[in-house]
């Protein structure tokens, strides 16, 4: 180990999320939360990276042709490879003011259901973008661990992460999964479930910023009391005459539009409660279930689900930052982390 101090620190691990990116380093804890956006600019055919992070999610949707504004993850797994791993080089710069640091060695969280080339994909840019050594770390697991479940005793935990693209559930007992679910629905399903509403029924285009923030401002699982809730005006295109429109949109037409999404996290919650050993389900009624990320913020989600379960359903105290806490803390427990670290050698 180096003995320049500061040095040995350059550890990190980092959630890679399909919609934020949150990078941890050991001994400061999270220093670093961007959207997972990346920039370019085509000019002669070639791609120059023109903003990454905060100021590329800007460009999303409003880019001339020269520019192209995408976003690298989908379903929390690596879609564009060049993208994610000059998103990746870029977020370890800025958080390593230097331009010389000792190699990091990184953790970065997957999906339970992210397949081997997926994984390898996940690997292989982090390694490119300059780490001594990656390791995986289910996500369900760093979830677990930034709530501050458990999972290391012999009694069942269990999760249920909802991120911008997949939904992971799971049930942990002594440090490890018993049985996990991953399903691709998560907060992005439920803007594009925003926006395929708005276009049926009000003949309205939305882009997906405005379907983001309708759901963070009025988003709903349920029904409001009174069949109509909070109101909201928005701004779209008339797909009828092809001008720009204002409109209202209420919380009861959200919920109608997120019903399909929350039904199926809702499905995916009961599938694994049916798949539990008995033994760890009566922990669970004991224990109740913990919900973290970004989706467990949806309004009224938590009353949803324990009307259908009928179990007692707590959210997480940081749920959008469990999953980067969680993979943070492995990195500070590795050793009694050890078995569920992934370093392929």
């Amino acid at each position: 180990m180096s003995l320049i101090p500061g040095l040995f620190s350059s550890d990190m691990a980092i959630d890679l999320g399909t919609a934020n990116t949150l990078v941890y380093i050991r001994g400061k804890g999270i220093v670093l939360n961007e959207p997972s956006v990346v920039a370019y600019h085509n000019k002669d055919g070639k791609k120059q990276v023109l903003a990454v992070g905060e100021d590329a999610k800007l460009m999303l949707g409003r880019t001339p042709g020269s520019i192209e504004a995408i976003r690298p993850m989908r379903d929390g797994v690596i879609a564009d490879f060049e993208a994610a791993e000059e998103m990746i080089k870029h977020f370890i710069r800025k958080v390593h003011k230097r331009t010389t640091f000792s190699k990091p060695k990184i953790i970065v969280c997957v999906p339970h259901g992210a397949t081997p080339v997926e994984k390898r994909a996940i690997r292989n840019s982090v390694l490119q973008a300059g780490a001594r050594r990656a390791g995986l770390l289910s996500e369900p697991i760093a979830a677990a661990i930034g709530a501050g479940m458990p999972i290391t005793e012999p009694t069942g935990s269990m999760v249920v992460d909802i991120g911008g693209g997949t939904t992971e559930v799971a049930v942990l007992s002594l440090g490890d999964i018993v049985y996990a679910r991953s399903v691709r629905v998560g907060g992005d399903r439920m803007d594009e479930a925003i926006i395929a509403y708005l276009r049926r029924h009000q003949n309205l285009l939305i882009g997906e910023s405005t379907a983001e923030r309708i759901k963070t401002s009025i988003g709903t699982a349920r029904m409001p009391d009174d069949g109509r809730g909070a109101v909201m005006t928005i701004r779209g295109r008339d797909l009828l005459n092809g001008v720009p429109k204002e409109t209202e949109i209420s919380q009861a037409q959200v919920a109608e539009a997120l019903a399909e999404p929350v039904q199926q996290i809702c499905d995916a919650v009961m599938q694994a409660l049916e798949a539990t050993p008995p033994d760890l389900a009566a922990d669970i009624v004991d224990r109740g279930v913990m919900l973290t990320g970004g989706g467990a913020l949806l309004g009224d989600l938590d009353l949803s689900l324990r009307e259908q379960t009928g179990l007692s359903i707590s959210v997480a105290n940081e749920s959008l930052n469990c999953v980067a806490l969680g993979t943070g803390k492995s990195l500070e427990y590795e050793k009694q982390l050890r078995h569920v670290i992934d370093y392929d050698s």
